[in-house]
């Protein structure tokens, strides 16, 4: 079994997608508004379908490193079992969903193949 990677501070900005399906829903919206309203994160949409490389469900938070250090042990606190991918900005996306990807709960198989380059 691979080791989970823990998220750490070593970039400038970050994206959070917590994970959920329909019988966490309503925990995910929670945890999302709930993040967005006390650490003024930008909370992005909750999307019911895939999006991107992301295998479930999921709504995004940015944040910078100046919010990290208080966001990230909240998110691990308080997400009661969902999972949440955390990943460095870099501007080189698959670096930021491989080499930069942590997780809070179990992690997930990426589709990385969103990411091949022509």
């Amino acid at each position: 079994m691979p080791t989970i990677k823990r998220p750490v501070n070593v970039h400038k900005a970050y994206h959070a997608h917590v994970y959920f399906d329909a019988d966490t829903l309503d925990l995910a919206v929670r945890l999302c508004e709930q993040a967005g309203q006390q650490f003024a994160v930008q909370v992005g949409r909750v999307h019911q379908k895939l999006v991107g490389p992301h295998p479930r469900w999921s709504c995004q938070l940015a944040f910078s490193h100046h919010q990290f250090d208080a966001l990230v042990p909240w998110l691990d606190e308080h997400r009661q079992g969902l999972t949440v991918f955390v990943h460095g900005l870099t501007g080189d996306d698959l670096k930021d969903h491989t080499d930069y990807a942590y997780w809070l709960g179990e992690s997930a198989v990426l589709d990385l193949s969103v990411f091949d380059r022509a």
